[in-house]
């Protein structure tokens, strides 16, 4: 009986070493590498490291905090101890991972303070079961846990949302800026609260807890190093900015918002179209803005009002030129692929440009380069 006790608490202690190893190493990695491993072509987000790094540092602290039960053998001491380690993870891991999810939406700095507001509640009852040496509020925490869960999946599938038409609005290529992942973070988060709020115990309990734990370590890592920064000021600012425009001036009649059409599209022909800007990679708005000679609240109105996105208009552009170029390959008989002639095109990434031409054409490259030969 011994032994099995013996080799039940060894096995305990080793789960709880490679999730706190898992979180020491990521957070290592992210303090002192410079380069970038996953993608070293991607300048990542400084605001979303830092929060990752801080996150991956109370996970690892989190094992230390929870140690003192594995040698506990009262009851009431486990209980307490217990109890204390969830107060830690509510003060720490569980706002460090609201606040990493606002971080990953680029399109405006999100207040964090809601993340601290949401765990209130949970710190309050916590503290309050602590005081009393009684679980009998654990449930309550516990259903309010999961509400707080469903309340997030909602938030964020809004946000998304609203961060996707900010992308294609603004950028022409959208390469390590997508977000739509961050479900799949959101969704191992919500998995690790179901399953720490439901409690159940023993060993189940806790390989599940710490797996979880460690996917998300290792999801988050590839999150931070692959999500390009959105805040970094790639151009020269063009004399009228978007802020600076009154609400009045906003509210233009339709005479004067076409009669500015009319003007910015001979400009898009003559500096984007006919100057081949558009085969530029990482062309966003703002640089087109300033190519033509207005601002991008303006180009972006002209786009609105043709029911196009910037970065429909762009792909069109792209995919025209690529069908343009491989007609004129193939009536010379040259020697080409596809992939180098989506690069010619202005794709850095052939998948991307891949599901753009399916988008465009209705069919895949290989389906419509067989209907041409």
């Amino acid at each position: 009986m011994y032994g099995q006790q013996a080799a039940e608490f060894l096995q305990l202690f080793m789960l709880f070493g490679e999730g706190a190893a898992t979180a020491v190493i990521a957070c290592i990695y992210l303090l002192l590498r410079r380069g970038n491993a996953f993608a070293p072509e991607v300048t990542t987000s400084s605001r979303l490291r830092r929060w990752t790094i801080a996150f991956f540092a109370a996970v690892a602290l989190g094992h230390v905090w929870y140690m003192p039960i594995l040698y506990l053998t009262a009851e009431e001491d486990i209980l307490l101890a217990n109890m204390v380690g969830v107060l830690l993870d509510f003060l720490t891991i569980f706002p460090l991972a609201i606040i990493i999810l606002f971080s990953m939406l680029q399109d405006r700095q999100r207040p964090l303070w809601p993340a601290f507001v949401m765990v209130a509640p949970l710190v309050a009852g916590t503290v309050y079961a602590i005081v009393v040496r009684s679980d009998d509020i654990l449930s309550a925490l516990k259903v309010y846990l999961l509400l707080l869960g469903i309340g997030l999946i909602i938030y964020m599938v809004r946000e998304v949302r609203h961060y996707g038409r900010w992308l294609r609005d603004n950028y022409a290529d959208l390469e390590h800026k997508e977000v739509r992942q961050s479900f799949m973070a959101l969704t191992i988060i919500l998995l690790v609260f179901f399953v720490y709020a439901s409690g159940f115990g023993g060993d189940a309990y806790e390989y599940i807890v710490q797996l979880c734990g460690i996917f998300l370590i290792c999801y988050l890592l590839w999150r931070v190093e692959t999500l390009s920064d959105l805040t970094i000021p790639k151009y020269k600012p063009t004399p009228i900015d978007v802020d600076s425009i009154s609400a009045d001036d906003m509210e233009n009649d339709e005479a004067s918002q076409m009669a500015r059409d009319n003007t910015i599209r001979p400009l898009l022909q003559r500096y984007c179209i006919e100057a081949k800007l558009y085969l530029q990679h990482d062309l966003t708005l703002s640089q087109l803005a300033q190519a033509v000679g207005t601002n991008r609240f303006y180009l972006s109105r002209y786009f609105s009002h043709q029911g196009i996105t910037y970065n429909a208009y762009i792909n069109d552009l792209r995919i025209n030129h690529f069908v343009s170029h491989y007609r004129d390959a193939v009536n010379a008989q040259e020697s080409f692929t596809a992939q180098q002639l989506a690069s010619d095109s202005g794709y850095r990434s052939y998948s991307t440009f891949s599901l753009a031409f399916k988008q465009r054409m209705g069919k895949t490259v290989k389906a419509w380069m067989s209907e041409i030969a």
